[in-house]
Parts: structure tokens; C-alpha cells; sequence
């Protein structure tokens, strides 16, 4: 009877954390990987609420923002870390234990998961974009990628690696409207082509010809020589097409490495090469720096075994644990200094010093060639752009699709973007 009664004790007592988390490959891993976790924390139990981007922001920011305490763990990036804890949606990290070292998470990760210098969010992976490309191709094609490409280069590159008869395409890139789908790509490349979201007083500056001439430089070059369909395709859309074969250059998160040199994952894994992302007018903005993190609610139910399960996701020993499970390519990247130095890491992940190039030398506070009142380059770090830049994705990828011209898109985006300054208050 005392057994039945410890039994009945321990289930009552077992606390229950909803994680919401983006589909991507390393957060599936991790979902594979996490009843390990409750093994060992029988306390625990997990429950995991898997969706795609856009849906993910959507229903984390409406949780969060009304504290209806749905979920106890939560994805956010560099974007909503510092803006959710402003608010005081969001519970600090405190009491990390020692062996978590959080000195080996990399400064600049850490400094933007935080607000007034307190930690909101772990690291689960970092990074930054690149230029992934098939090194057979460009060889049989007689062309060499050099070290930092341009945008002209990607052209040339594009037109010719191009066989649509045998399904293959010369480049894909995002499509999928979003903030954080087209636009974060998107932004690279406005950014690198001159342009500026606002001036320094606040003024909406995508009416200009250096955003012509950037947007219909991208919707020229995916109708030309992208796959069908361009405008739906986000991140994972593209990393399957690049994995199964059909495309031969592909700029997007570092973090697509990867599973590109999984074999499991990839049918290229023995022809893919990586380069610094393309630049046009300027270095400035052309590569991203981002992290997807975990956060726990202010409203969370269950705030304390939600930090143990981010801890346990974001540690050292979980990365090795990837590794012995997946292979040392496939472990989170872009967090933790120690996962830099192993040796086996170098070894398995020729594209690891391209990744960490690129993070450490991605300067948010100067994303542009000309002085702006922002921070940020695949976002603005204001609470307005997640609505108003999901809005230009929109335009964007209606410009992609056909369904409207690049410049109604951008004659309409101009108009969002000054009502939204405008009820922010930030243009008088």
C-alpha cells in the first residue's frame, strides 16, 4: 500500500512544461533527444507544441503579451529577448548552476539575450548567413566562387549553373512573406545594395531607387533561375531543395550547414562549399547575426522546471550528446566557445569557420551605409517592425509571385510602414 501511495505522490507531483518551438532540424533533434531529459528529471514531464515560423511568433507573442501562461518555455531570438523583457513579459534567468559556464556562451549572443544586463534567454543555436553552393557544378561549369562573392558574381553564377530540364536551378532564396521568413534574408540584401528602412529623423525610405534596384535585382534572379514557386518557400522549404539535389547556390542561415553535411539529411553532402555572403554596394548588413533561444513566460505554470530543461537543451553536455546521436556536423551551433575549439567539431564542420567569421564580425549597430536611427540587420529592434515588416514580406512576395508589380509593392510598403511610425509616435 505505501508503494501505490509514493507512486500516486510522485505522479501528482510531476510538473508539466508546454515548449513552443519552431520545426526546424535542431529542434527536432531535440525533441528526439529529450526523454533523456525526463528520464533523468522524472518530475518532469514534456510537452511539445511544434509549428512552423510564422506560426510560432505569432501565438508566442500573443502569449506572452496577454499572460494567458499557455506555454511555460518558449523560442525567441535577438528581436523579442530585449523587447518581451522591456515589458516585463519575461522571467529572468538566475541561478544558473556552475557547470552550465555560462562564460562560454559567446559574448555577443549573450549581450543581445539580455536587457539592462540581465540574461532572459538561453541559446539553444546561433547564427549568422552564408553563401552555400555545389563545388561540382562550378567546376564543371569551369567557374571558381571567390572567397567574399557579390551580388553580380551570384548573377553570372546563377545564369549559368541554371538546367532546368534536368531540375536543377541556379539559386534559391526565401520567398515565404514573414518578418522573419523573406525579410530577414531580404534585409541582407537592401542593406548590402545601400538602402535604409528610414532616414535619421524616422522617414520611410523604401520609395527609393536603391530599393528598386535591390528588390527587382531578387525577383529578377529567382524568376530567371530559382525553382517554381519561390514565393512560398521558407527556410526548410529550401534547405530540402538544396539537400535533394536541385539548386546550386542557396544564401541563408549558417545554420543550414548542418544538415547539409549529414548524410542522412543530404544527397549533397560531399559536393556543398561555403562562402561569405554576397556583397553589392557595401559589406555593411550583408550577413545576419540571430539565435534562437529558449525564454520562459512571466505566467509560466511551471518556471522552475522550465529553467532546468533549458539549461539540460543549451549545455555543453547536450551538445556532445547531438553529437554521439547525430554526428559533431549536425550539433547546435554558434553559442559556445568550447564547441569552436573541440577538435572533433573542427574536423566534421569544415563550415565552422565561416559561421563564426561571419557572427563575430556582423555588426548590428551599423547595419547600413548610411547613418540610420536603428539597430538591427535582418530586424529593426522596435516593437513595431514585427507588424509592419511582415507587411513589406507580404508586398515582397506578391512582387515574387506575379501578382502585382515591385513598384506598387514597394508604393504600398512605404504607405504601411509611415502609418505605423506615425501611431508609434517615432514621426511626427
Amino acid at each position: 500500500m505505501t508503494v501505490v501511495l509514493i507512486g500516486a505522490s510522485a505522479i501528482a507531483e510531476q510538473k508539466t512544461v508546454t515548449i513552443a518551438t519552431v520545426n526546424n532540424p535542431a529542434m527536432i533533434e531535440l525533441k528526439k533527444l529529450s526523454p533523456k531529459f525526463e528520464t533523468a528529471n522524472p518530475d518532469i514531464r514534456l510537452n511539445w507544441v511544434v509549428v512552423e515560423e510564422n506560426v510560432l511568433r505569432q501565438r508566442v507573442t500573443t502569449d506572452v503579451s496577454t499572460g494567458s501562461g499557455q506555454f511555460d518555455l518558449v523560442f525567441i531570438g535577438l528581436y523579442e529577448t530585449p523587447i518581451f523583457a522591456k515589458r516585463g513579459w519575461l522571467k529572468e534567468m538566475t541561478n544558473l548552476p556552475s557547470n552550465y559556464d555560462v562564460d562560454d556562451v559567446f559574448k555577443g549572443i549573450r549581450d543581445g539575450l539580455s536587457y539592462e544586463g540581465k540574461l532572459y534567454a538561453l541559446p539553444f543555436y546561433g547564427e549568422s548567413s552564408m553563401l552555400m553552393y555545389r563545388k561540382d557544378l562550378l567546376q564543371a561549369k569551369g567557374l571558381t566562387m571567390p572567397e567574399q562573392p557579390t551580388y553580380d558574381d551570384i548573377k553570372k553564377f546563377a545564369d549559368a549553373l541554371t538546367d532546368k530540364a534536368k531540375g536543377i536551378y541556379g539559386i534559391t532564396l526565401r520567398g515565404k512573406p514573414g518578418w522573419g521568413e523573406n525579410m530577414a534574408y531580404v534585409d541582407t540584401l537592401l542593406n548590402t545594395f545601400g538602402c535604409t528602412w528610414f532616414d535619421t529623423k524616422w522617414n520611410p525610405t523604401i520609395d527609393t531607387p536603391e530599393w528598386k534596384k535591390a528588390i527587382t535585382f531578387y525577383v529578377d534572379l529567382l524568376k530567371a533561375d530559382g525553382p517554381p514557386g519561390a514565393s512560398a518557400n521558407g527556410f526548410n522549404e529550401n534547405l530540402t531543395l538544396f539537400a535533394s539535389g536541385k539548386a546550386a547556390l542557396w544564401i541563408d542561415a549558417t545554420s543550414g550547414a548542418g544538415p547539409l553535411y549529414d548524410q542522412s539529411q543530404s544527397q549533397v553532402a560531399d559536393k556543398v562549399a561555403f562562402a561569405n555572403a554576397p556583397i553589392a554596394a557595401t559589406p555593411n548588413g550583408s550577413r545576419w547575426l540571430w539565435s534562437w533561444a529558449f525564454a520562459i513566460p512571466l505566467k509560466s505554470k511551471a518556471p522552475e522546471s522550465a529553467q532546468r530543461f533549458a539549461e539540460w537543451a543549451t549545455s555543453k553536455e547536450y551538445i556532445k550528446m547531438v553529437a554521439e546521436d547525430a554526428g559533431w556536423a549536425t550539433v547546435p551551433p554558434g553559442t559556445r566557445k568550447s564547441t569552436y575549439d573541440s577538435p572533433e567539431y573542427q574536423k566534421a564542420a569544415p563550415f565552422a569557420p565561416v559561421t563564426l567569421k561571419a557572427m563575430q564580425t556582423a555588426d548590428p549597430t551599423n547595419p547600413c551605409i548610411k547613418p540610420v536611427p536603428y539597430t538591427g540587420i535582418q530586424f529593426i529592434s522596435i516593437p513595431e517592425f514585427q507588424s509592419f515588416g511582415t507587411v513589406v514580406g507580404q508586398n515582397i512576395s506578391g512582387a515574387l509571385a506575379g501578382k502585382e508589380t515591385v513598384e506598387q509593392a514597394l508604393k504600398e510598403s512605404q504607405a504601411a510602414v509611415s502609418r505605423a511610425v506615425k501611431q508609434a509616435g517615432l514621426l511626427k
